[in-house]
């Protein structure tokens, strides 16, 4: 299987295991600035030189044998659940995607129709229902999730234990598991451990929100959108993700951790 979401500089200073809605394009650019002194022209999934990605297959080898044999640091970067799937939500369901369609074509009108979904009209810019919708999406998420109908799981909602163990159970191991809700700090304890050609100034560098703009603003505070109803699936969906990285279930207000990840804790029950 190898490691697939897998990115590495290509002076093989440093090893990220992309997880989908956590601040993966800024951390891409970060880390092509790092080793070419000037940022990807562009959004940096689209990028096919300039960093290894094991989507890449040229790219396959060297990632394997930097990972296989700890010859650089490894990284991930999670996010608060509740955050992370309203994102999504706005994003993927009811915004126009760059190449000014829907996202992954037939996808919205199946929840229009099936799950009664609204999202903002043709363009995503009219009013409408958010917190119905978003629950009623909420309920699909979980069907793909739970039951893979009426499509397999998408990589934007799926749980962050599932990305992240890919990793692990195919021989690797991270250095660094950090908080897109404390994103400076974190991405800094990556940067000082790694010996990287440009030196990065974290406090100058640019948000490379990708996602910004492709839909609606959300219209209300997090706890808004989640109902005894919404929490209980949020727990059946991502219930290790709440508990491997410290995030607070009981309380969608607050979407700071707890505390740190304990690394050891998330080798031990994601590496199975």
């Amino acid at each position: 299987m190898g490691f697939p979401g897998t990115w590495m500089t290509e002076s093989e200073s440093v090893v990220y295991r992309v997880v989908p809605k956590c601040a993966c394009s800024t951390i891409g650019q970060i880390l092509y600035y790092s080793d070419h002194g000037r940022f990807f022209d562009g959004d940096i999934h689209d990028s096919t030189t300039g960093l290894h990605k094991w989507a890449q297959e040229h790219s396959q080898p060297r990632i394997e044998a930097v990972v296989h044999g700890r010859k650089a640091p490894a990284f991930t970067c999670v996010r608060n659940p509740y955050t992370r799937i309203l994102s999504s939500f706005f994003d993927k369901i009811c915004g126009i995607q760059r190449n000014g369609r829907r996202y992954r074509g037939n996808l919205v009108p199946l929840l229009v129709q099936k799950y009664g979904v609204e999202v903002g009209g043709e363009d995503g810019r009219q009013e409408f229902d958010q917190i119905a919708s978003f629950r009623r999406f909420l309920l699909f998420a979980r069907d793909t999730i739970r039951f893979k109908k009426p499509m397999e799981p998408d990589i934007h909602w799926s749980a962050m234990a599932g990305h992240v163990s890919t990793f692990i159970v195919n021989g690797g191991r991270y250095d660094r598991i950090f908080f897109t809700e404390d994103f400076n700090a974190g991405m800094q304890t990556v940067l000082e451990g790694i010996d990287a050609p440009h030196p990065v100034d974290l406090a100058t560098i640019p948000r490379f929100n990708e996602s910004e703009g492709h839909g609606p603003k959300r219209a209300h505070p997090v706890e808004a959108y989640f109902d005894d109803l919404s929490m209980h699936l949020m727990w059946e969906i991502y219930k290790r993700d709440f508990q491997l990285f410290r995030y607070d279930f009981d309380n969608p207000a607050n979407k700071m951790p707890k505390g740190p990840v304990d690394l050891d804790e998330v080798h031990a029950k994601l590496g199975d």
